[in-house]
This record gives structure tokens, C-alpha cells and sequence, in this order.
């Protein structure tokens, strides 16, 4: 299965890897140099913990380069009225009347804690391309299913925050 992506997820994750490469790398190759300068390694944690947050480092490039390299790339662009990737919704559950705020996300990025739910998600794929004021059917599975109402959609254009939740 490929991770869905936009164009700018992949523009952060490259940043993300390049900062990595270039001033945390150096920096964590410098520590495990001084820690193993300090003599015996048997019993020296500073060297030990050093060379574990050097691999952690080079751990995470690995992970980001993969997740570019096997992205499926989607779009992030929609009618301004319309809810499309990266738009905050306000929906109303026509059972109870409760509200809640979503944020439409890619599927890496889905965290339904902070209210970031993945275009894949049964909510996800019912929200994409509908507007404000819509009934709209969530098919859970199908046996099970229920109506929101778009209450409001929010466009966010600023440059999205850091990915480091991938």
C-alpha cells in the first residue's frame, strides 16, 4: 500500500531530511567522537547514548526517504468552497447535535486525538468535495452509517506545520 501525500508533505519531508543531513548529523558525528575520545567504552554512556541518537538520526532519514520514494502523490487543491485536503470542517451529527472540527489530512498524518482525520477515513471520504450546509452519509461499513451536516469549512493556506508526527 503506498502513503498518500501532497506535493507539500513531500517538500517538508525533503527540508526535514536535508536539515537532518546537514546540521544534525555533523553535530550528533561530533558527540560520538568526543564521547569515545573519553577512554575505556565498556562502561561509557555518554558514548553508547550518543551513537544511539546519531542512529535515531539516521533512522528517521531512512524512514522519510522510503515514504517519499513509495508516495502516491494526491492533490491539495479544491473549489474554495468546497472541503478538500488540508481545509478544517465544522460538522454537526444529526443524531445528537453535537459538533465537532476536523481537519482533512493525508493518511500519514491522520490523528483523530487532534481532530486530523485521514482523506480515507469513512468521514474523510464522505466530507472530500462536498459544502457547507451539505447532509452528509457516513458509511462506517454497510450495516452502519450516519448523517453530518457541514456546518462550516475553513481554508488554510499557510505552509504546513512540521511533519514530525510521520
Amino acid at each position: 500500500m503506498f502513503n498518500q501525500l501532497t506535493e507539500k508533505d513531500i517538500k517538508a519531508m525533503e527540508a526535514e531530511i536535508e536539515e537532518r543531513r546537514l546540521v544534525i548529523r555533523p553535530k550528533l558525528l561530533e558527540a560520538v567522537k568526543e564521547a569515545r575520545a573519553h577512554g575505556d567504552l565498556s562502561e561509557n554512556f555518554e558514548y553508547y547514548a550518543a551513537k544511539r541518537e546519531k542512529n535515531q538520526n539516521e533512522s528517521r532519514i531512512r524512514f522519510l526517504e522510503r515514504m517519499i520514494r513509495t508516495a502516491e502523490i494526491i492533490p491539495d487543491d479544491s473549489a474554495e468552497d468546497e472541503i478538500g485536503m488540508n481545509t478544517k470542517v465544522t460538522v454537526e451529527f444529526e443524531e445528537d447535535g453535537s459538533t465537532e472540527v476536523y481537519k482533512i489530512v493525508t493518511t500519514m498524518r491522520g490523528n483523530s486525538l487532534e481532530g486530523l482525520v485521514s482523506v480515507e477515513s469513512p468521514i474523510g471520504k464522505a466530507l472530500m468535495g462536498h459544502k457547507a450546509g451539505d447532509r452528509v452519509f457516513v458509511e462506517v461499513n454497510k450495516d452502519f452509517g450516519y448523517y453530518l451536516i457541514v456546518r462550516s469549512i475553513e481554508k488554510n493556506d499557510e505552509t504546513e506545520e512540521k511533519l514530525r508526527s510521520f
